[in-house]
């Protein structure tokens, strides 16, 4: 059996950029055990490690010695191989590929054959070459890298050591002017000195000792427990961004939580900007009490474990009073023109270009407020307009501003602050702060319906005007997010229980636009595109605890459903359906009566009872009568009601033969399978669904 040992490698390096500690740690992970385990070398479980100063892979189990390898190699064709009886080029380039003479080449199917047996290397000899293949893998992920020194190797940041340990022999490797050794370093401050590692297994421990948390997992959990409890003694919860989180996590070696004051003049400012100005620039964490009022406070985590902590905190204090200074002083200075002048905010918004092709910024502002206000009629919210286009009007006002200037991620939210502070109603500055959403995925649709109509103004006008001047995504690029913006289109009307038609809203938006196509071409662009990414959205997603599947959405697009609310319906309708024991059967009736009518071709519809010559096609007659005169609630109900129809069905195929010889009978039947086949398709086409 072959030996095995544990495998270690760190590279110790200056402090790594924290966008980078992950990526280049879980690369070194993959290129050292993809590279063992492509010369066969098995391999036990893997772990990786990461600080600024640090990554690091240690492998259990790692065989010493690679398995014999048995090399089997094709080459050229023998007709090429050889001419006149002599090996042409091609074939010695093929033995001297193979490390051996043209003579002891073999034959198979007509191609030269070269297989032996050859001896497997250590694991320590295959090491650098593996250690070489990985790095120019972990090159790739940083676009720029530095060269340190005399030497002309490079890397993130200069590297200071290199610790390579099979176990308890050093594996050596040669790179960045060094020696790789069993040497690694505590931490910088607490403690710089070398550790000496006999073995692998000491490496977590040895580090732990010297002031190094080297386990990210368990390094973000302390982080977080630590900014949890703080927070709980400053009377508040801290915002815990996952971003900002690992981020944290990837500066500091050794966690150590404080807390500093915000001044009482700073509350004055919008929370939101407080938060952008403490996480954003200076990493910090900000607290908030039980109603969610911003506490004058921030958390934040230390590298060191400082001997007066009242100088950190005075130091961390002063870095951040000079941001809010600045915050301040953009919101003072834009509450100096508030909103209600005009005149001079779209001055600035005419002056700025939105697209080429489509106007400014205040043609845009107009398209969305005239495009607002008829979706406002057509959902009978606000017949003549007037305050819709109020809101739109004044939506993009903030992006001239001061504060969103500093703060591009802010715009909308300060938006419905100025104007508040303008005198405008709760409603309408509620509507402007939020019709940007939703943004993504995971953020929710505008809270009242006033700031839905906005929002799907919006992205409506994004959308058609991109497409009309000829800029639709490609299947690799989308450059202005024309993908998300369909999406919130759909979420807007199916979440917010808009009944608007797709054609309707999207064929409207189209013909504001100043520029580009407008015809019916570009409008079935449009449609597909938003169809596609309901498809994208829709397919694979849950609906209570069970998937929708790719036929349950195909179901209902064969009805060429375009108002997204009523789709949303029916689809989890037929969702529902196929729990039932019934539906499974009722899809393969139905395929069959669709199979049946495509052959017979047209007809008569209309079905004459006193042709029947079979019980079972009155039973199947009355069923459809029973199901067509039924009360139905909603689509489900419809649905439930048409599960009914299995027995009567499967009677009726196992004892009617419906292309029967004489041609009224066989009409007649023909007509009550395509009364059934309109029942089957009232709500989704079944026969989509397997059976």
């Amino acid at each position: 059996m072959n030996q095995t040992a544990p495998l270690l490698l760190e590279i110790g390096c200056e402090d790594l950029p924290a966008r980078y500690v992950m990526p280049l740690a879980d690369a070194l992970s993959a290129g050292i055990t993809n590279g063992l385990a492509k010369r066969g070398v098995a391999i036990g479980a893997a772990r990786t490690f990461a600080t600024p100063r640090r990554i690091a892979v240690l492998v259990d189990g790692v065989a010493v010695d690679q398995p014999d390898q048995a090399i089997d190699v094709v080459g050229p064709a023998i007709s090429a191989a050889l001419k006149d009886g002599q090996p042409t080029p091609a074939a010695l380039g093929f033995a001297r590929k193979c490390g051996v003479e043209f003579s002891e080449l073999g034959e198979r199917n007509g191609k030269l054959h070269f297989a032996r047996l050859e001896k497997g290397k250590t694991t320590a000899a295959l090491l650098p070459e593996i250690f070489e293949e990985t790095l120019k893998s972990m090159d790739e992920l940083v676009p720029k890298r530095m060269r340190w020194g005399s030497g002309e190797e490079t890397f993130v940041r200069p590297v200071q050591w290199l610790l390579a340990l099979l176990g308890l022999a050093v594996v050596p490797l040669r790179r960045f002017g060094l020696e790789s050794g069993r040497l690694s370093y505590g931490h910088r401050f607490h403690a710089p000195a070398a550790i000496s590692l006999a073995d692998p297994s000491a490496y977590v421990e040895g580090l732990r000792n010297a002031k190094v948390w080297s386990e990210v997992a368990t390094r973000k959990a302390e982080i977080e427990r630590q900014i949890k409890a703080e927070a709980a003694k400053l009377g508040g919860t801290a915002r815990i961004d996952a971003g900002l989180l690992d981020e944290v996590t990837a500066l500091v070696e050794w966690p150590v939580v404080i807390s500093g004051r915000i001044e009482a003049r700073f509350l004055e400012l919008p929370p939101e900007v407080i938060v952008a100005t403490v996480e954003t620039n200076q990493r910090y964490f900000t607290v908030f009490d039980a109603a969610g009022k911003l506490l004058p406070s921030f958390i934040t985590i230390a590298n060191i474990e400082s001997k007066d902590v009242a100088q950190v905190i005075q130091g961390n204090e002063r870095v951040v009073r000079p941001r809010l200074s600045d915050a301040l002083f953009f919101w003072q200075q834009d509450l100096k023109l508030p909103f209600s002048s005009e005149a001079y905010y779209e001055e600035k918004l005419a002056a700025a270009t939105y697209l080429n092709g489509l106007g400014s910024i205040l043609d845009k502002c107009r398209r969305v407020g005239r495009l607002a206000g008829q979706l406002a009629y057509a959902i009978a919210l606000d017949k003549d307009g007037t305050w819709m286009f109020r809101v739109a009007a004044l939506a993009k006002f903030d992006l001239v501003t001061k504060m969103v200037y500093e703060f591009p991620e802010l715009q909308g939210l300060m938006g419905g602050y100025y104007a508040e502070k303008a005198g405008e109603s709760p409603a309408v500055a509620k509507a402007i702060s939020e019709h940007y959403l939703p943004t993504q995925a995971g953020t929710a649709i505008p809270s009242n319906v006033e700031g839905q109509i906005v929002a799907l103004a919006d992205k409506l006008d994004t959308l058609t005007g991109i497409f009309a001047i000829g800029q639709k995504p490609t299947a690799s690029k989308d450059p202005y997010a024309l993908r998300r913006s369909a999406l919130g289109i759909l979420r807007l009307l199916i979440e917010g229980q808009l009944p608007l038609d797709l054609r309707d809203i999207l064929g409207g938006a189209l013909q504001e636009q100043p520029a580009g196509k407008r015809d019916e071409a570009t409008l079935k662009d449009l449609l597909s595109f938003v169809q596609d990414r309901h498809r994208a959205w829709r397919v694979g997603s849950d609906i209570d605890g069970r998937p929708v599947t790719v036929e349950m959405f195909e179901a209902v697009a064969a009805l060429n459903i375009t108002q997204p609310l009523d789709f949303e319906a029916r689809l989890r309708a037929i969702h529902s359906f196929w729990a039932l024991p019934e539906a499974a059967s009722l899809a393969a009736a139905h395929k069959r009566v669709r199979n049946v009518l495509k052959q017979a071709g047209d007809g008569g519809s209309d079905v004459d009872a006193a042709k029947f010559e079979s019980d079972a096609e009155s039973a199947l007659y009355a069923a459809l009568n029973a199901v067509n005169a039924a009360p139905a609630t909603d689509y489900t109900e419809r649905l439930k009601q048409l599960a009914g129809l299995k027995a009567p069905v499967d009677a009726f195929f196992t004892g009617v033969m419906v292309m029967a010889d004489d041609a009224a009978v066989r009409a007649n039947r023909l007509a009550l399978l395509r009364q059934l086949d309109r029942v089957c398709r009232e709500v989704a086409d079944i026969s989509c669904l397997p059976g």
